[in-house]
């Protein structure tokens, strides 16, 4: 990047604060590699969308792809539900590790996991691999209050998990979001006021969502679910570099 220009200050890789997951829905490895080519500076963490990763032909390739790149893979809680339904985790953790993969997510937002058993799930893979709890619904009509939010993420951070993942899902409608995509300003706010904000992954597909956060949270907010196509604008967001947030970084 070049250095002329005074910018929002930014975290080298590997990063403990800016985080930027980016949802992989279905590239090849020819477009994986591409786009890491290009964006994967700028992306901390890839996750195989849903359960792709099961289905993909050129798995290997595409992991080969990010990992050469600097770019660390988890699979999509999905898998992790199927598997914890199916009575499979052993089973899982182990394709995990044959894959090379160092880092999972655990969510209950299809699959109603009891908080219990969620919990010592969390456990039990942590053990193993870095693991990233989501807590929310993925039905938009369902909602849990606030304090059901910050008592789940507490009990997911205390299980072991490495950073929780605020539900918005890949849509940007549920979860943190109304049905329109609007932000649950009440309920975000909630959440930053009891947990550390690096601890917490908002998940914000749509631009104005991720506008929103950089500009209430700072640049440095965690952020998910954000499509390939979007990782570079997002960043442009982050440094003031897009229209959306010029002024609040660099208003004279």
């Amino acid at each position: 990047m070049p250095d002329f220009l005074n910018l929002p200050e930014r975290q080298s890789k590997p990063r403990s604060e800016g985080i930027t997951h980016v949802i992989d829905t279905g590239l090849s490895a020819a477009e994986a590699a591409s786009f890491a080519d290009t964006a994967g500076q700028y992306v901390d963490f890839i996750r195989l969308g849903w359960g792709t990763a099961y289905v993909t032909n050129d798995l290997d390739a595409k992991l080969e792809a990010y990992r050469s790149r600097g770019v660390p893979v988890l699979l999509g809680g999905t898998l992790t539900e199927l598997a914890w339904t199916q009575g499979r985790v052993d089973e899982f953790g182990a394709w995990l590790k044959e894959l090379g993969i160092e880092h999972v997510e655990v969510s209950s937002g299809t699959v109603q996991i009891p908080s219990d058993e969620k919990a010592a799930l969390i456990e039990k893979l942590a053990a193993d691999f870095t693991v990233f709890a989501e807590v929310g619904e993925k039905d938009p009509q369902a909602l849990l209050a606030p304090y059901r939010w910050v008592a789940l993420i507490k009990e997911a951070l205390e299980a072991g998990a490495t950073q929780v993942v605020c539900e918005g899902r890949v849509t940007g409608d549920a979860g943190m979001y109304r049905p329109d995509g609007e932000p649950r300003t009440g309920l975000i706010d909630e959440i930053v006021h009891e947990i550390e904000q690096s601890k917490l992954i908002f998940e914000a597909p749509r631009k104005h969502q991720q506008v929103r956060f950089i500009e209430v949270l700072g640049p440095q907010v965690n952020l998910g679910n954000v499509l390939p196509e979007d990782a570079l604008s997002l960043e442009t967001l982050r440094l003031g570099l897009r229209a959306d947030t010029l002024k609040l970084f660099h208003e004279k």
